[in-house]
C-alpha cells in the first residue's frame, strides 16, 4: 500500500499526520445536525484512543429516534470524511473530491481466467470438516437461531437462496470484489457457484497465485486487472494498489460487462484501514456517476454499536434471568471486585429497540471509523434507491484477529457466554449466500429506519443476544480462553 502518497490524511502545521483529530472532528461532524452536545464532547475528547468508545455509540443512539436524523448522521459523516481526508501526489495535497476526475495515469488490461468445474447446483455450507446441504442446512439454520447466533430473518434468506440454486450464480452480473484475498470475501464462492467476479487487490504475487489458483479450478470466470500484458507469469503483473490508483480501478471497473456489484471487503491495519475505506468511497461515487444501477456490497463488523430488535433484547433478558445458580454466585462477587465492570446484564428490560454495544477496544478508533464510514454509504445509497446488501457477519477466526493475542484469547473464551466464533470458511459461504440473496431481492425487504436494516439478516454470532454486555464479558472470556489454550 501506498505509503505517504494517494489517499492520506492531512498534514497539519507540523507536518504530522493526526489520525486522532481527524477522527474527532469527524465523529463531530456527524453528530452535530443531531446532537449538539455530542458533538462537542467528540471535540472535547482529550484521549481519542481510549475514549472514542461512547461517542461512536452515540452516534448511533442519536439517530434512534428518527429515521432521518440517522441519514443526517450518515450524509454528515461522509461528508465529513471528504472534507477532511487528502489526496498526496508530486509533493501536493489536493482534496478526496478530485479523485472523481482524476484521468487514470495508466491503462489496466483485463486477463480472463477460467477453470473446467461445472458450477454448484445446490447451496451447501461447510461446516465442522462437512458440507451442509438440505434438511442437514436447514436444521443448522434452526440450532442457530434457537441459540441466538443470527437473527431468523438471517435464517430466512438463507432457505430462499437454497431454494433458488439457480440464483448462485448471479447471471447478468460482474461482482468486482475490492479485497479479493480477504478471508472473509466472496471470491471463492461465487467462482465455485460460475459467476462472473473481477478481482482487486495489491499487486502481490503470492496473493494473485492464491487467487488464480482458486479460479482454475473454479466454474466461474474470473477478471484480472494487469499493468501490461501477461506474457508469462499473470500474477507478476496482476492487482493494483487502490489506495494510489483510484481513477486507474475506476476506468477498468466502468469498462467490464454486466450489470456491477462493488463490493467493498477491503482491510488493513491501523490509519491505512482509513485510507483505503476513503479510496472505495471515492471510488463508489465515481462508479454511480458511470454505472447509475451499480449494487453496493458490504460486511458489517459485530464487534460495532447496533441497534436490536426488542426480539433479541428479551432473548438475552431471558439468558441472564434464566442463569444457573453457580452462574449467579459468581457474578455478584465478580462485580464487586470489578466495580461493576463484569458481566452486566445486556439491556434494559423491554428496551425497542435496544443498543448493542459490541466495540472492542483493542481494534482501536481507526478501525471503528473505516467499518462506520461504509455503514454510512450504505445508508445513504439505500436512501438513494441503490441496492445495497449489507449484512452483520460473525465473529471469524481469520488471520487478522487471531494475530492479536488479547481479541485470539477472548474468542477462544466466547462460548462459555453463548457467543459461536466461526471459522472462515463457513463465514465466507454464508455470507455469500446473503449477498446472492440481496442481489435478487433488490437488498432485501425494505425498512422505515436505517437501524432495522442493518439488523436484518444480522449473523453476529450471539452478540447480540448474550445475557452480558459484551464488553463486560470480554475480559473473563480472555482470561478462559488463555486458560483452556494452556491446558
Amino acid at each position: 500500500m501506498a505509503g505517504d502518497s494517494g489517499v492520506v490524511f492531512p498534514a497539519g502545521p507540523d507536518g504530522r499526520r493526526s489520525t486522532a483529530s481527524v477522527g474527532r472532528a469527524v465523529v463531530a461532524d456527524a453528530l452535530r445536525p443531531v446532537d449538539p452536545p455530542g458533538a462537542r464532547a467528540a471535540e472535547q475528547e482529550t484521549n481519542w484512543r481510549a475514549g472514542y468508545l461512547v461517542h461512536f455509540r452515540r452516534l448511533v443512539e442519536a439517530g434512534l429516534g428518527d429515521p432521518q436524523a440517522a441519514r443526517a448522521i450518515a450524509g454528515a459523516g461522509l461528508a465529513a470524511v471528504h472534507d477532511r481526508m487528502r489526496v498526496a501526489a508530486g509533493g501536493a495535497e489536493e482534496p478526496l473530491a478530485t479523485l472523481g476526475t482524476t484521468p487514470a495515469g495508466r491503462a489496466l488490461t483485463t486477463v480472463e481466467v477460467g477453470g473446467p468445474a461445472a458450477p454448484e447446483q445446490e447451496l451447501s455450507l461447510p461446516f465442522r470438516g462437512t458440507r451442509l446441504r438440505g434438511d442437514d442446512l436447514s436444521r443448522r439454520l434452526d440450532t442457530w437461531v434457537a441459540d441466538g447466533v443470527m437473527e431468523p430473518s438471517a435464517a430466512e434468506a438463507v432457505r430462499t437462496v437454497a431454494a433458488h440454486p439457480e440464483w448462485l450464480a448471479v447471471p447478468g452480473r460482474t461482482v468486482v470484489v475490492l479485497g479479493a484475498g480477504a478471508e472473509m470475501g466472496p471470491l471463492t464462492a461465487l467462482l465455485r457457484w460460475g459467476a462472473r467476479v473481477a478481482a482487486v487487490d495489491l499487486p502481490r504475487p503470492a496473493l494473485w497465485r492464491r487467487v488464480l489458483e482458486t479460479a482454475g479450478r473454479s466454474a466461474g470466470t474470473l477478471l484480472v486487472p494487469a499493468g501490461r500484458p501477461a506474457a508469462g507469469d499473470l500474477a507478476e503483473v496482476a492487482g493494483v494498489d487502490l489506495v494510489g490508483e483510484v481513477p486507474e480501478v475506476a476506468e477498468w471497473a466502468a469498462a467490464l460487462p454486466g450489470s456491477l456489484v462493488l463490493g467493498n471487503y477491503v482491510y488493513a491495519d491501523g490509519a491505512d484501514n482509513v485510507r483505503v475505506s476513503a479510496a472505495v468511497d471515492a471510488l463508489t461515487l465515481r462508479l454511480q456517476r458511470e454505472h447509475p444501477d451499480l449494487a453496493l456490497a458490504f460486511l458489517a463488523t459485530p464487534t460495532d454499536v447496533f441497534a436490536v430488535p426488542a426480539e433479541a433484547v428479551e432473548h438475552s433478558v431471558r439468558a441472564y434471568t434464566g442463569r444457573s445458580r453457580p452462574a449467579k454466585l459468581l457474578v455478584r462477587p465478580l462485580r464487586t471486585v470489578t466495580a461493576g465492570r463484569l458481566l452486566q446484564r445486556g439491556y434494559v428490560p423491554g428496551a425497542d429497540p435496544g443498543v448493542n454495544d459490541s466495540l472492542v477496544p483493542q481494534q482501536g478508533p481507526n478501525y471503528a471509523l473505516a467499518k462506520r464510514l461504509q455503514r454510512w454509504r450504505a445508508t445513504t445509497a439505500r436512501a438513494a434507491g441503490t441496492t445495497v446488501s449489507m449484512n452483520v457477519a460473525p465473529p471469524t477466526r481469520t488471520r487478522s484477529v487471531v494475530k492479536n493475542r488479547a481479541l485470539a484469547a477472548a474468542y477462544a473464551g466466547a462460548h462459555r457466554f453463548g457467543v459461536e466464533v466461526f471459522e472462515p470458511a463457513t463465514s465466507n459461504v454464508l455470507m455469500a449466500a446473503l449477498l446472492v440473496h440481496d442481489l435478487h431481492t433488490g437488498g432485501g425487504p425494505a425498512h422505515e429506519h436505517p437501524w432495522q436494516d442493518e439488523a436484518s439478516a444480522a449473523v453476529h454470532g450471539g452478540l447480540w443476544r448474550t445475557a452480558y454486555a459484551p464488553r463486560s464479558a470480554l475480559g473473563l472470556a480472555a482470561v478462559l480462553g488463555l486458560g483452556a489454550a494452556r491446558g
